[in-house]
């Protein structure tokens, strides 16, 4: 680590105001170019420290980055991490007020409840397959803290990799019932179809997110509880909405999402 506990603590209250404020900041990295990624969880960590005495409780994990390409492009060995809390849940086929956040974009995602704890350095799929309870459709809406959607990987990190809000299916089926790796989902906004793509664009297979966040919180002295809540990271690109828009994730033998923009 590179930054000290006041300058860590510094940090999360201010992307914390630009949160709530609904005001864009530039990206931390401008004024900390040396900070690492030890000072961007810890940032993270910090935030949802905040966010847990402001009484909204994390409710899960959420995997950003899972595209083996994107990855590539950006030169990292693994997808990025953050939480969910219970103040960003929205009801399927609800709305959300546009005016709340700053520049949203919405995603289509396969999340996972898990019914036993993994943890461990080396947590192989064979062992997420067993401890996942079943399998939920999502979108979530992601919205960058940080001015035009500027920003480094180490900034995103600190910003809990934009996370803003997520909206779950009512749907719920047993893993035994899909195939995640060929399992397709389709995007619309506004009756058209925007976006189309398989499980397998999540890091060649969904869970395998969930066995990077596992070596990812034993690194940090943390596990993946039963129960866990765990977003895999978006199966489709990521499209901008404004207010009017009504989206809609139609998922392969898993239902269907939707939520519309106010």
């Amino acid at each position: 680590m590179t930054l000290d506990d006041d300058t860590i603590a510094g940090l999360a209250a201010h992307l914390e105001a630009a949160e709530l404020n609904v005001r864009d900041v530039t990206k931390i990295t401008d004024d900390h170019p040396g900070m690492d990624w030890e000072d961007a969880y810890a940032i993270q960590d910090a935030l949802r420290r905040r966010r847990e005495a402001r009484g909204h409780p994390v409710v899960g994990y959420k995997a950003g980055l899972t595209s083996f390409a994107k990855m590539k492009q950006m030169g990292v060995a693994t997808p990025v991490f953050g939480f969910v809390a219970a103040d960003m849940s929205c009801q399927d086929g609800g709305e959300i007020r546009v005016a709340g956040l700053i520049h949203p974009k919405v995603e289509a995602e396969i999340c996972v409840v898990t019914k036993t704890t993994l943890s461990g350095p080396t947590c192989h799929l064979g062992q997420v397959l067993a401890a996942v309870d079943f399998v939920l459709p999502a979108l979530e809406v992601i919205d960058s803290r940080y001015r035009d959607f500027k920003f480094d990987l180490k900034s995103v990190v600190a910003d809990n990799t934009s996370a803003s809000r997520f909206v779950a299916g009512t749907c719920s089926r047993d893993l035994q019932a899909l195939d995640l790796r060929t399992l397709g989902v389709v995007l619309e906004k506004n009756g058209r179809i925007l976006a189309m793509a398989a499980g397998a664009a999540v890091l060649g297979h969904p869970l395998n997110a969930v066995s990077m966040l596992v070596a990812h919180l034993h690194a940090r002295g943390r596990v993946l509880p039963a129960g866990s809540f765990v977003m895999t990271g978006g199966v489709t690109e990521a499209i901008a909405v404004e207010p009017g828009d009504h989206v809609v994730a139609r998922y392969q033998d898993l239902g269907s999402v939707s939520i519309r923009f106010t």
